[in-house]
């Protein structure tokens, strides 16, 4: 009996540790996938064909879709993405995680994913070098910035996922969780979609940038990870 206890014991003990680093090598699996993805997206995008090479067609369709209601709805969602509202969502919902968690990790963690977001989102514009469509396409003020990857969509992308990341992470109940990751999806998505609406982007662009927030994000969740664990091994 006290044998085969043992024998337990052990083996729970060394699959627990196997387990431990599973989820680190899947999130950097995920995050090296992903970096090949958005590189072969910018070689697309350069040299303007592969899935580029649709970009101008999905446009045009774009415009036929242009109704007012519609293009309200874009232009609202858009503006969630613009740069102060984004960053004054991201630091209002810093100090609410800090008062609500008593913990400074989750405010921790948001704040990190969005500085590496924008950094990423200067770092690969000026890399790709891509121009936006012309001003035929937009509905709005123009824009002489690059277009690769869209900002509003990978800032906002990582925004909100990051805070259904941290919903998941805490002990609010299933349903709960569910409902906060599905309005993240569908505001990211919402989002996306509105910068090519409104023809300040180019398909592949929004695409790219939901591919760089889901490759930064597995990045982020596997520090977060490691530095819980290191931080629960040096306490234990």
């Amino acid at each position: 009996m006290v044998a085969d206890r043992l024998m337990t014991q052990d083996l729970v003990a060394r699959t627990s540790g196997r387990i431990r680093y599973v989820r680190p090598a899947v999130g950097l699996a995920a995050a090296a996938v992903g970096t090949v993805a958005v590189a072969g997206l910018a070689d697309s995008a350069t040299e303007s064909d592969g899935l580029a090479a649709f970009d101008p067609r999905l446009t045009d369709d774009m415009l036929h879709l242009r109704t007012i209601p519609l293009t309200d709805l874009a232009r609202s969602l858009t503006f969630i993405g613009d740069v102060p509202v984004l960053s004054a969502l991201a630091l209002i919902a810093a100090v609410v995680l800090r008062l609500m968690t008593r913990r400074w990790r989750p405010s921790v963690v948001l704040l990190v994913a969005m500085a590496g977001s924008a950094a990423l989102t200067y770092c690969v514009k000026l890399l790709v070098g891509r121009h936006r469509p012309g001003m035929t396409y937009v509905l709005g003020s123009a824009d002489t910035s690059y277009s690769f990857p869209s900002g509003h969509t990978l800032n906002s992308a990582v925004f909100l996922l990051t805070l259904a990341g941290l919903l998941w992470a805490s002990g609010r109940r299933l349903a709960w969780k569910i409902t906060g990751t599905a309005c993240a999806v569908l505001f990211s998505v919402g989002i996306g979609l509105s910068r090519i609406y409104l023809g300040y982007h180019w398909a592949t662009d929004v695409l790219a940038g939901w591919l760089i927030a889901a490759t930064w994000l597995s990045l982020v969740a596997t520090g977060a990870y490691l530095t819980r664990r290191a931080r629960t091994d040096l306490q234990g």
